[in-house]
């Protein structure tokens, strides 16, 4: 391996330890004690918490502005993407020329929408005041690393400086917003005990008379 793939597996695993410690430290140090009497399961309500609690007709701030979450979306989307074809570089796994081609142009495209809501950001008066330094670079971070995959499928001599990127990337994962890919994990599930043990989650459907 060439020192580049040993900066992106460094970064790698530094990442994950520090994540893994985070995800148990939230987990147990956000279990309260309830003497609320079980009335449902716990585990059908976890499953709920990450299928059909997250649809936008279920959340406020998606179904209002549909566009941003749209975008969102295909923002987190053009994320998975790229680590995915971070890990094919990593094992120079050959994949067919209009895959490429169409990943690339979707990257382009997520890379796009991250930068839109990075705009809104900034011209919205209530997020520009709820938002915090971190919030920018995080956003900024993540656009430049797709939208250096993008390149990088096109020009496959780019791809050590995606991996020096993606270093810097994993890196910079525990420490600031993006961590919140660990909180996302943790807050679903407490959301699901903590209203699956009510009995709340699922949602059952009204009987209509």
């Amino acid at each position: 391996m060439s020192i580049y793939h040993w900066i992106v597996l460094t970064g790698f695993g530094i990442c994950f330890l520090l994540c893994l410690f985070q995800f148990f430290r939230i987990m147990l140090s956000g279990k309260p004690v309830d003497p609320a009497q079980p009335r449902g399961k716990v585990g059908t309500a976890i499953a709920y918490s990450f299928t059909g609690a997250m649809s936008p007709l279920k959340k406020e701030t998606a179904y209002l502005h549909l566009p941003t979450y749209t975008a969102g979306i295909i923002f987190h989307l053009g994320t998975f993407l790229s680590f995915f074809w971070l890990v094919l570089h990593f094992f120079n796994v050959h994949i067919i020329l209009w895959l490429i081609y169409g990943s690339s142009i979707f990257l382009i495209a997520s890379s796009i929408c991250g930068l839109s809501i990075f705009i809104k950001r900034i011209l919205n008066p209530t997020l520009r005041n709820l938002s915090h330094p971190d919030d920018y670079f995080s956003n900024l971070l993540i656009a430049g690393f797709q939208t250096l995959s993008a390149i990088t499928l096109l020009w496959d001599r780019l791809i050590p400086s995606l991996f020096l990127y993606a270093g810097i990337l994993f890196l910079y994962i525990p420490l600031g917003k993006l961590r919140h890919t660990v909180y996302f994990f943790t807050s679903r599930i407490h959301l699901g005990i903590f209203y699956g043990r009510r009995g709340v989650w699922p949602l059952k459907k009204q009987k209509r008379w």
